[in-house]
């Protein structure tokens, strides 16, 4: 005769029913340590935030005489005289964005490069010497880039600038001409120009793009990308499919801080160029300015009315640096690779 089970709970009767799809709530307790870490913290948070408060608070007081003179036309004048009251950043503010997209297009090839180079090709034993080497380039000070890029890029690159302009001289930006529209051959239409500032100023940002693409590429989920080659994927297709794609706000982050860089770089450029109060198109031809070399030139002789229109253009190149880089922290906050994982 077959016995009959009855089953049986284990949990106890007096134990009210719960609702196990309810989150618990975890209940913190911060012992003294904790305490002391999130005070430092947050200090360093506030103070960090009222420096820069300070700053823009400073440029916009110093710069509000130079502001009510000039008004809007201080983003459209091109000339810079302010002791007869005719002054603007036209023509600064334009070289000064030659001079970054320059600059962005030879460091993010070299940027991005280098981080799948150092995060997926190399071996991990000499992996933290790879990203030490990267690492120090950004201690090299400004001024040692300007040297090399007066004293040796600058004689090396003129006959590329050249032969450039003589052979794509029909798009404008790569012509170097006269007043007339006549081509210019002599050398020392070549020199000075938005492209060897810009070149100098991408090496110098490429480790800053660098240190931000790899630490996005460095956290891709391993399970991805083992899946991918074990799917038959190459290294190169497990890059394109997974790495990448993942590591999107890193590359864009990264390229918009380095565009921020650029942006505010003075020593360096203030040594290559030569600085010019036009609009000048052709990026080969000698003749360029920036906003930072700017006030680095006229500070020291500046009158008061000067002084001024110098912060007012200080006061616009910070809001501008500003918002790049609150943008591109932004977009690696949001992005895949910069999100917390669960």
């Amino acid at each position: 005769m077959a016995k009959k089970i009855r089953s049986t709970s284990l949990r106890d009767p007096e134990t009210p029913d719960v609702d196990f799809a309810e989150k618990r709530q975890l209940v913190q307790v911060s012992d003294f340590s904790d305490k002391t870490f999130a005070g430092v913290a947050r200090s360093g948070g506030i103070i960090t935030l009222a420096i820069m408060a300070a700053v823009g608070i400073f440029l916009a007081l110093r710069a509000q005489a130079a502001l009510e003179t000039q008004g809007w036309n201080f983003l459209t004048e091109t000339a810079w005289t302010p002791e007869n009251g005719k002054f603007g950043i036209a023509a600064v503010l334009f070289g000064t964005v030659t001079i970054a997209i320059i600059a962005l297009f030879v460091s993010v090839p070299l940027g991005l490069g280098t981080a799948l180079f150092i995060s997926e090709v190399l071996p991990e034993r000499i992996k933290g010497f790879a990203i030490s080497l990267v690492d120090l380039m950004a201690a090299v000070p400004s001024v040692v880039f300007g040297i090399w890029g007066v004293f040796f890029l600058q004689a090396n690159i003129i006959p590329i600038s050249y032969w450039v302009s003589s052979t794509f001289g029909f798009i404008p930006f790569l012509a170097v001409t006269d007043g007339s529209g006549n081509p210019l051959t002599d050398p020392s239409a070549f020199t000075s120009s938005a492209v060897i500032a810009g070149f100098v100023v991408g090496l110098m940002v490429v480790p800053t793009q660098t240190s931000v693409m790899r630490e996005a590429f460095s956290q891709t989920p391993l399970g991805e990308k083992e899946g991918a080659l074990a799917l038959g994927a190459t290294r190169w297709g497990m890059i394109r499919a997974v790495v990448l794609p993942f590591g999107r706000g890193g590359i864009i982050g990264g390229t918009m801080l380095g565009l921020g860089r650029a942006l505010g770089e003075t020593i360096a450029v203030y040594m290559i160029i030569s600085p010019i109060f036009e609009i000048n198109p052709q990026i080969l031809k000698s003749g360029t300015n920036s906003v930072s070399s700017l006030i680095a030139l006229r500070y020291g002789e500046a009158s008061d009315n000067g002084l001024s229109a110098l912060m007012a253009a200080g006061l616009v190149l910070f809001l501008i640096t500003l918002v790049i880089n609150f943008t591109a922290s932004s977009i690696v906050a949001n992005s895949r690779s910069g999100a917390e994982s669960n």
